[in-house]
């Protein structure tokens, strides 16, 4: 292959690979379109309001990095996994087990400096998540228990010890004082705070945490012996067998990694937005960090800019939902259809036979286009 032919190749992908996505997304937008009118709702005002209106001011744009901070740490846990051929189900029971680890030792240390408070509490959050996935993991790989039926069960059991905690031992003393009983610990004290980036906004340095976080992980993946040995093992377990890998101890660490990941997505939310464990602390981002996940390709930088992306999704339809008199099951629906979308054009981005068969017809078009000017010439 020619080096013209082969850039002309790689333009051809890229072009395709767009096009794929931004066919599924019309998709997605024209059933959810028939959505709205079945509501008696306006689409193109809906989605005017989804797609620009986080942009039109400090607030929105703002709100998109919050929600892209945890959705982040998530996706990295899910990436670490996937890559090792674990499929890591359980997020949504690691982040509250990284939070409720993380905000015991914030309770307990309120007078510790910041500096070292800090990274404390982000520690204590790995670990309550890494223990979590680590359950999980160790039942895969030593007793050969399905990962998946183990991971969905330990977010149930984890939902319950996390409500323990706030109900009882670690609950708020004013909660108790007052008789109202809501399940919240106290607010830390501030030197367990992540620094808020501008003022009147909920944008904190979390963000950037996540992002060189990120590229750590790229490191470990591609640039390490053991990075190198997970994805091995992810690939081809019986191969990695041979070559004398302990198949075993990689999947478990892989596990431990993915939810210690997860729990420090907790350790962001509750020491950069709510400065207290509260509940409901998750908002689902335990099940949306698999999708960003696999849109951003299971690759950490790719992950970046889907959780960015996702981040958008979740703000604007929030805001498409204030705009819009539907009801929030539509704007749901519309979110969900998105992500199917978006996810279901990875199954088409990453088969090499639909993708030669769609080039194959690029070429045979650009062929007859060239012997037709060739005959008129």
């Amino acid at each position: 292959m020619s080096k013209n032919t082969e850039i002309k190749r790689h333009r051809q992908e890229r072009m395709l690979n767009f096009g794929i996505v931004i066919v599924s997304l019309l998709a997605a937008l024209i059933i959810g379109a028939l959505l709205f009118l079945i509501a008696k709702g306006n689409p193109f005002k809906a989605y005017a309001v989804m797609f620009t209106k986080p942009f039109t001011s400090t607030f929105g744009m703002t709100e998109i990095l919050v929600r892209a901070a945890p959705l982040m740490f998530v996706g990295l846990g899910i990436a670490i996994a996937f890559r090792s051929g674990i499929l890591n189900i359980g997020a949504e029971g690691q982040i509250l087990m990284g939070a409720i680890a993380g905000a015991a030792v914030a309770l307990a240390f309120p007078d510790m400096p910041k500096i070292i408070l800090l990274p404390m509490v982000f520690l204590a959050s790995f670990i309550g998540g890494a223990l979590w996935g680590g359950i999980a993991g160790w039942m895969r790989s030593y007793l050969n228990v399905n990962e998946i039926l183990s991971t969905v069960m330990l977010n149930y059991i984890a939902i319950q010890v996390y409500m323990f905690f706030i109900r009882g031992p670690l609950i708020d003393p004013k909660e108790v004082s007052y008789g109202t009983g809501v399940p919240q610990t106290a607010v830390f004290s501030k030197n367990a705070w992540l620094t808020r980036l501008i003022p009147g906004t909920r944008l904190h340095t979390g963000i950037f945490i996540a992002i060189v976080l990120a590229v750590l992980v790229y490191i470990l993946l591609w640039k390490t012996t053991i990075g190198y040995r997970m994805r091995a093992v992810g690939i081809e377990p019986k191969a990695a067998r041979a070559a004398g890998m302990n198949v075993k101890a990689y999947l478990l660490l892989a596990m431990l990694l993915s939810g210690g990941f997860a729990g420090m997505a907790g350790a962001i939310e509750i020491t950069g937005i709510h400065h207290r464990a509260m509940e409901s602390i998750s908002a689902g981002y335990g099940f949306s960090g698999i999708v960003v996940a696999l849109f951003g390709g299971l690759h950490p930088l790719g992950i970046i800019p889907s959780s960015a992306l996702f981040g958008l999704l979740i703000v604007g339809s929030d805001m498409m939902q204030r705009a819009v008199n539907v009801p929030a099951s539509i704007i749901l629906s519309i979110q969900g259809l998105v992500i199917l979308s978006l996810v279901s054009s990875q199954n088409f981005l990453t088969n090499p036979r639909f993708k030669e068969k769609i080039l194959k017809i690029f070429d045979s078009k650009s062929k007859t286009r060239n012997l037709k000017k060739g005959g008129r010439a």
